[in-house]
């Protein structure tokens, strides 16, 4: 079952983007760039190292480079749980 960004992020998740620099299959001198995002845990990045694995094991092209970036959302401290509220006009 998936979880939602919002308990994901409770947990310590944070959204890295990951430029992927490659060289394309039938011209190898010539580089493109594929953006990917993704819910991770840094520092391990166990999301990030699978998808990597897949693009070496799966697709033609190979990785020249990769830039990434981590951003944690939210952190534990900035959550708290309301159990109601209170309108006044």
């Amino acid at each position: 079952m998936d979880q939602s960004e919002t308990e994901l992020m409770l947990k310590g998740y944070g959204l890295t983007t990951a430029e992927f620099f490659y060289h394309m299959p039938d011209y190898v001198h010539v580089l493109n760039s594929f953006i990917w995002q993704e819910y991770d845990i840094a520092p391990d990045h166990p999301r990030l190292f699978k998808f990597i694995e897949f693009w070496q094991d799966t697709l033609d092209g190979r990785l020249h480079s990769v830039r990434f970036n981590h951003r944690k959302m939210l952190s534990s401290g900035e959550w708290r749980n309301v159990v109601g509220e209170f309108t006044y006009h």
